[in-house]
């Protein structure tokens, strides 16, 4: 395999790790209470000690699909004989070709026995190949959709939960919320049609490369960009976590920042390596000789003979 060729496949894999392990960190209860109080209304001042215990323990990281037929499935018979359907959890090692939730759970309101469906989204940067705001309105429709015979049977409509999806996305230009929903414009009369406009949410944050500095209004950005910096050092963002959120530092949040922490630099040191490798073949394919390439650019020249070396033929 050439050296470039061998570099993204490794720098695919990091990524591929470094996504899974991002997930992991949001679905811990005390980075989602704080997600919740910033992004969705019902939780806003609240503390997270208060909200924490509102969220139900089923959280389901990467399991759920997104595809139509596939989110819910039969998982038992109640005492009346009918089926009780639940959300269809997906083996992590048959997964692939799904389009599977990053996070979706589901949280109690604190007045009363109601819930409504978290959905959380983490994206490394804005896609280009598709508006990232039409994929989170296909989400959202398939967290309303999905509740047919799970939240609500035949035409009880007035049983299907409220939904929120909130999309994290690293490396913007600026750090932003928004939140979209639906709007009522009356064009003609007074009419007052039932129901709730309220069931569909979207929340958008952006997010910057840089750690929001400490004291900001926002608070939730300077959590979310330590908790998923790839630049700062695991002491870093362990101190943030610890002594700013006051967040418990339990084992198993210790060792994911560590890991995120390992896979950062291996992603950092596999971008250095594509870079050197794209500007020695492209010297080579120019004619220029392996001493004038490590010379001209600092580069040892046994790393500039091996890349030579696993070059492809174009002859």
């Amino acid at each position: 395999m050439n050296t470039e060729l061998k570099n993204a496949v490794l720098a695919t894999d990091l990524k591929a790790q470094y996504d899974a392990c991002a997930k992991k960190l949001l679905g811990y209860k005390d980075i989602l209470a704080r997600i919740l109080i910033e992004a969705v209304e019902e939780f806003r001042g609240m503390s997270p000690e208060e909200v924490k215990p509102l969220i139900e323990d089923d959280i389901h990281i990467g399991k759920i699909p997104i595809d139509p037929g596939l989110t819910n499935k039969v998982v038992g018979v109640d005492e009346n004989g009918k089926e009780i359907i639940g959300m269809n959890t997906v083996n992590e090692e048959v997964n692939a070709g799904y389009i599977l939730f990053d996070i979706i759970f589901y949280v109690h309101l604190k007045e009363g026995r109601s819930k409504i469906i978290i959905n959380v989204e983490a994206q490394r940067k804005e896609p280009t190949e598709y508006d990232i705001l039409n994929r989170a309105i296909f989400y959202v429709s398939r967290e309303i959709s999905s509740q047919k015979n799970r939240e609500f049977v035949n035409s009880n409509y007035n049983d299907i939960k409220k939904v929120y999806s909130i999309w994290i996305c690293m490396n913007m230009s600026e750090n932003s919320m928004n939140h979209i929903r639906l709007q009522n414009d009356t064009i003609i009369g007074n009419q007052n049609w039932r129901g709730r406009e309220d069931l569909i949410n979207i929340v958008m944050i952006g997010l910057t490369k840089e750690v929001s500095p400490r004291g900001e209004k926002h608070e939730l950005h300077r959590l979310l960009g330590a908790l998923l910096s790839e630049t700062l050092r695991e002491e870093e963002k362990l101190n943030i976590l610890k002594n700013e959120y006051h967040i418990p530092m339990e084992k198993s949040i210790e060792e994911d920042v560590k890991v995120m922490c390992n896979l950062s630099e291996g992603i950092y040191e596999k971008g250095i390596e594509e870079g050197i490798s794209k500007i020695v073949q492209s010297g080579l394919r120019k004619g220029l000789t392996c001493e004038f390439i490590a010379d001209k650019f600092d580069i040892p020249i046994e790393t500039v003979k091996q890349i030579a070396e696993e070059m492809p033929c174009t002859m």
